[in-house]
């Protein structure tokens, strides 16, 4: 690897000419003959049921082909959420939907659908259908719907989804015998993805008379099986393309339109169906962050040890169940693999409510998590008077620790040099000094820190396979297929540095796809939980590697030299003791396509299943003023520290940090989906949903704590949630060194903030 001096170098992306020119094509962009357009006719209540429709008068307006009751299409149940099929019945995803429904769950569910020749001519029938109500109670939190008399909001199951706890050792008996015992409760809200593009598809019956649905998704093989299960066909009958992809962050882990789509398309005779959500329907009626409550006890010693953290969190899934417990349940081993302690307990319920239906967001449960952790362990440091980067670095865990929890073994587990390097970059101890003089006054300054741990994929809880296939093109270029998918993240381009570094060519030898195709590329189950450069790499690496072997075996024939001699290096065959040229790799690939006498096609490919995780790790440490007239919190300066092993392509890992730094931040200080107590979305616009602009935020620092990851196929681990994961308590934990005052729950916007410290006195 180091001789060809691919990894580890910035490259641009391959897409990025494209799109710079305006030549990318998304989902919308594809001119489809004689396509119809749908729109949802969506629920005004949060819970009920729909005891009639007058359809009579939308049925007559122009353009409108046909109106869709949830008894006109499939009644099939299937789980929406982006995880690999099981084997297991009991590990699957609750199969709690239909295409359609009666039975009103949350405010705007979808109750029916028009198909019209135009957009436009389908909103104005919705505007005509009439719809008769039998109205429920309406639970807006996990305390409301585990009532001992609240409804269930799915006639089949209890409200709790799931309740489970995990542990070690004797956490009463640790909180008592400990000098100090911290209890405070935390909340999480909802945040919503924002992605550029909302949710968009196109499905129609194509020339085989299997059915064909282009999808702006991160999942297209997952995507391919639930729309089987869901319109009732074989998943061999279904075809799914992804082209570019602006966004997902989760949100496009989850199958939200692409079933109803291809129903619809089916129902109307193989005709091309489109449905493209505009941003109020993305932002209310998709998916959403969990929003999660925690009451949290943490047992110290005066001398810095933990003893014990006892944790009950209380995830509301809101009205369907999507991943479900996946996000609340995990939330115990990333604790355990930060801190050392004599004993955990972590007790998680799962709670339907009726709210939007949460999911994946970048972060996958553990910016909630750590945001109560590490606001706790910030109190916990403080309440014994103690450096808060000096107490974490006391209690963290140590490389190679055994994490009982998840079965992994947390080799080259560098939190302390995150801490250690943050300390020195960002002039914490300095700060720390200067913030003194801005202890009184109308303006007041902190800092503060925060750390994270995050895994790589989901082994052991979840299936990770990946494939890749490898071609040689006739002027020594290499065609790379796989199933993972580029969803704006940059991953393509480092599959492709990988895939040349590997082979011993330039990158600019690797030729990507811009459509993913479950027709056609490897299976690979998608772009999710920061897997693809850590479970894809390795296919990506097999395959190379084959591909070299087969090359330098194909040349040992033509050039009668034993293969073992061989080596490429900057795109030629070489003897692999003095780098001397044997043969241009450009005349080899030609040779191999239509020499009489050695010309055969070489492909190479992989499927790879991986049983190890890479736990990665870091930290934010930031700096506020604090406006106590106002409580407008201005953010001066912030930075982030990462343990993600091996950095592939320098550019693209800042890259990643940035964006998702502004989202940690924007977690931390503005965003949050907000509901009346009908339970209606009051914030699904841009205007009033409060994402940061360039304005709102200082330069985003970062820096990496390098190092090769010794199970990572290019000593590479996750990088792409992490970055969210920790800004949000760093944020609150400084507002609280330049106020005196804990704020529990996020985000710090201005009036919250304000009557937080009126509560507190301090105005």
């Amino acid at each position: 690897m180091a001789k060809n001096n691919v990894i580890g170098k910035t490259e641009q992306r391959w897409d990025a000419i494209a799109k710079v020119k305006g030549q990318a094509k998304f989902t919308a962009d594809f001119p489809i003959n004689h396509k119809l357009h749908a729109k949802i006719l969506r629920s005004t209540i949060a819970h009920g049921y729909v005891t009639a429709y007058d359809i009579t008068e939308a049925e007559q307006m122009p353009g409108v082909v046909k109106i869709f009751l949830p008894e006109d299409l499939p009644q099939n149940k299937f789980g929406t959420a982006g995880h690999p099929w099981s084997m297991v019945p009991a590990k699957r995803d609750i199969e709690d939907r239909t295409l359609l429904t009666r039975h009103v769950r949350v405010y705007g569910d979808d109750i029916a659908c028009v198909v019209a020749k135009t957009e436009l001519e389908a909103i104005r029938a919705l505007e005509k259908i009439k719809v008769t109500y039998e109205k429920y109670p309406v639970y807006l939190t996990p305390k409301a719907a585990m009532a001992d008399n609240a409804r269930r909001v799915h006639e089949e199951r209890d409200n709790v989804i799931a309740d489970t706890s995990v542990g070690y050792g004797d956490v009463a008996k640790e909180l008592k015998a400990a000098d100090y015992v911290i209890k405070e409760h935390f909340h999480t809200p909802m945040q919503q993805h924002v992605h550029m593009e909302n949710q968009v598809a196109v499905a129609w019956q194509s020339e085989d008379q299997r059915w064909t649905c282009i999808s702006s998704t991160q999942i297209p093989y997952i995507c391919r099986r639930i729309i089987g299960q869901a319109v009732g066909v074989p998943w061999s009958q279904i075809r799914v393309q992804k082209p570019f992809i602006g966004g997902g962050f989760g949100n496009k882990q989850e199958v939200i339109i692409e079933p109803l789509v291809v129903a619809l398309s089916m129902a109307c005779g193989g005709r091309p169906v489109e449905m493209n959500l505009t941003r109020e329907e993305s932002i209310a009626y998709t998916r959403t962050r969990h929003a999660i409550d925690y009451d949290l006890a943490v047992g110290v010693n005066k001398d810095g040890s933990i003893t014990a953290i006892d944790c009950n969190v209380y995830s509301n899934q809101g009205g369907y169940a999507s991943h479900g417990h996946a996000i609340g349940g995990k939330g115990g081993t990333f604790i355990n693999a930060l801190y050392k302690t004599e004993s955990l307990r972590y007790a998680a319920k799962t709670i339907y409510t009726n709210v939007a239906t949460a999911g994946a967001m970048r972060g996958y449960g553990i910016p909630q998590v750590m945001f109560a952790l590490e606001s706790i362990m910030d109190d916990a440091a403080e309440k014994i008077g103690m450096d808060p980067i000096d107490f974490r670095i006391q209690n963290r865990r140590p490389e190679g620790f055994l994490n009982t929890l998840s079965h992994v073994q947390q080799f080259n587990f560098k939190i302390d040099k995150c801490l250690q390097k943050g300390r020195e970059a960002f002039h914490w101890d300095e700060k720390l000094q200067d913030s003194l003089k801005y202890k009184t006054g109308s303006k007041r300054r902190g800092v503060g820190v925060a750390g994270f741990s995050y895994g790589s994929g989901t082994y052991p809880f979840g299936l990770e396979t990946a494939g890749a296939r490898l071609t040689l093109m006739p002027d020594a270029s290499f065609k790379l297929m796989l199933g993972a998918t580029e969803i704006g993240q940059g991953a393509d381009t480092a599959f492709s540095q990988m895939a040349a570094d590997t082979i011993g060519v330039g990158y600019d030898k690797i030729i990507r796809d811009a459509m993913s195709d479950t027709d056609i590329d490897p299976f690979d189950t998608g772009s999710y939980a920061s897997r693809q450069t850590y479970i894809t790499g390795f296919a990506v690496q097999e395959a190379a590697e084959k591909m070299k072997q087969k090359i330098l075996k194909r040349a040992s024939e033509m050039y009668d030299i034993r293969p073992e001699y061989m080596d490429i290096v900057d795109g030629n065959i070489v003897y692999s003791h003095n780098d001397q040229k044997i043969a241009d790799l450009a005349d080899f690939a030609m040779s191999s396509f239509y020499d009489m006498a050695h010309g055969r096609a070489i492909v190479a490919e992989s499927s790879v299943n991986i049983h190890n995780n890479s736990y990665a790790s870091g930290c934010t440490l930031a700096q506020v003023e604090v406006d106590i007239e106002t409580g407008q919190i201005e953010l001066l300066s912030v930075m982030n520290v990462h343990d993600s092993g091996k950095i592939i392509n320098p550019i693209l890992a800042e890259g990643q940090v940035d964006g998702g730094m502004a989202m940690g931040i924007a977690y931390g200080l503005s965003e949050g989906v907000r509901y009346n107590e009908a339970g209606k979305p009051l914030n699904n616009n841009l205007m009033d949903y409060k994402i940061p602009t360039t304005m709102d935020l200082p330069d985003l620092d970062h820096a990496f704590v390098e190092s090769e990851d010794p199970l990572g196929p290019y000593g590479n681990k996750s990088l792409g949630e992490n970055p969210l994961c920790s800004p949000a308590a760093a944020i609150r934990n400084a507002v609280k060194n330049a106020t005196g005052v804990a704020i529990n729950s996020n985000p710090l916007a201005s009036q919250h903030v304000f009557e937080q410290l009126k509560q507190a006195h301090v105005i």
